[in-house]
């Protein structure tokens, strides 16, 4: 009988999504494998195995599928899995979780060594450097045969899943930025709903009662908010081709600004430690905090006691954006073997198919077919998804986190802590992420 067999340890929502973006760590253990493939980057499409009709007829076979679910997403995630083997009892999946900033340095050694997982996940900013790595495979052949076509899929992310022209990943969901709101201190404060004239809702809850109604931190999620601001402002992270930072505009530094002022104007305490506003906000100790769509479930299970409300981040520049990074569906480069080939696409499409379920798991699916359901619309999720247009992504660029990591993430902190200026913050940083940035196509051969 299939069964899924889940191993590595649980996290708190709060860390597996502070290492959702592999931070410096996991980054840099992902450079320094320049013997997983060189620098040569990708090459051409590879042999897809044979091609997929709708199901898989062949003989009993057993699929690896490592992944980095191991916060309130996990379980979401296991259920499914268990229930494809329950349906599929030629194929039985065995499902490995890891933190993720873990999963991205051992993902590449294990698959130079022949032992990586049949099937993986990987966030849309890290399909890049996976490629260029020779981790993972080609999907362009896949994705025909799987018959997926952007029709279905948020434009945005079906595009982030192409690198070099060629596409590495089938896109499972996507996940953003979001304003929550404790509904009894806005009540108290008569603001109706602080997404809309934040500065004002925030006077109001100043003066109401609330406290401090809007903790900034100067860690995670703090460059996710600069980003955001950024392109709010009509600014980018970097040039278009990729080849400067070009975090340090005009329109940086205005975001930035705005970020310090939160504190200057008494809205925040000056050091907001890592996870400390989004703790404070689980204990009714501020009134607002912009955090992941993925704490639904855990605020759900952590402080049930807790009444709040989530919305599409505030726009604080001229025009609506967010943060966004999605989770892809990835097949490993490693001595493909036929039957698991045919049996892993069964496994992806089905899935892709019941990824309406998926946003149990507190995501927003990336097929347009699954957010049309009753489900997905009835979720607090669906708030955050009213604005697809304005999800923006990282470029797909090898070593980006790397980049991110030693240069504007380091400012930001620098800036919101006052021990910089937002200005000469960013134009620091800059100058050390166009030397990464070259280092990196030297590295990376793109």
């Amino acid at each position: 009988m299939s069964a899924i067999r889940p191993q590595g340890s649980a996290a708190s929502p709060a860390m597996s999504r502070r290492r959702l973006l592999g931070l410096a760590g996991a980054a840099a253990g992902v450079g320094l494998l320049t013997a997983c493939g060189g620098s040569s980057g990708p090459s051409s499409q590879p042999n897809a195995g044979r091609a997929y009709t709708g199901a898989y007829t062949g003989p009993n076979v057993s699929l690896t599928f490592w992944n980095g679910f191991t916060g309130g997403d996990g379980p979401s995630m296991r259920a499914l899995v268990e229930q494809f083997n329950t349906e599929h009892p030629n194929i039985a999946v065995t499902m490995t979780t890891m933190q993720w900033a873990d999963y991205y340095k051992k993902v590449p050694t294990a698959v130079q060594a022949g032992q990586g997982p049949n099937v993986g996940i990987a966030h849309q900013h890290q399909l890049a450097t996976l490629a260029a790595r020779r981790a993972i495979l080609p999907l362009d052949d896949v994705a025909k045969e799987l018959k997926l076509a952007e029709t279905d899929f948020i434009p945005a992310i079906w595009h982030a899943g192409l690198y070099q022209d060629a596409r590495y990943g089938i896109p499972l969901d996507v996940h953003c930025l979001a304003s929550y709101w404790n509904t009894d201190l806005t009540a108290k404060a008569g603001v109706a709903d602080p997404s809309t004239n934040f500065d004002e809702s925030m006077a109001k809850l100043a003066a109401g009662g609330a406290g401090q109604p809007f903790w900034m931190p100067n860690q995670w999620p703090a460059h996710l908010i600069f980003l955001s601001l950024l392109w709010q402002n009509g600014g980018q992270p970097f040039s278009d081709d990729t080849s400067r930072a070009a975090f340090d505009s005009d329109q940086g530094v205005q975001a930035l600004t705005w970020m310090t002022e939160q504190v200057k104007k008494g809205y925040s305490p000056s050091n907001v430690a890592q996870d400390t506003q989004y703790n404070a906000f689980k204990t009714g100790r501020t009134a607002v905090t912009w955090d992941g769509i993925w704490q639904i479930n855990d605020l759900k299970t952590t402080a049930p006691s807790l009444q709040w409300q989530m919305g599409f981040l505030p726009t604080i520049g001229q025009t609506p954006a967010v943060w966004a990074d999605g989770h892809n569906f990835v097949l490993m480069r490693q001595n493909p073997d036929d039957n698991k080939l045919a049996a892993s696409k069964t496994f992806i499409d089905w899935i892709g198919r019941h990824s309406a379920d998926w946003a149990k798991a507190g995501m927003i699916p990336a097929r347009n077919s699954a957010r049309a359901g009753t489900d997905f619309q009835s979720s607090p999720q669906a708030q955050a998804a009213t604005k697809l247009d304005a999800f923006r992504f990282l470029p797909a660029v090898p070593g980006i986190d790397d980049v991110a990591a030693q240069t504007y993430q380091i400012a930001v902190a620098n800036a919101v802590l006052g021990q910089q200026t937002p200005k000469q913050a960013l134009a620091d940083a800059a100058k050390t992420a166009n030397q990464l940035l070259v280092a990196n196509r030297q590295k990376f051969g793109s």
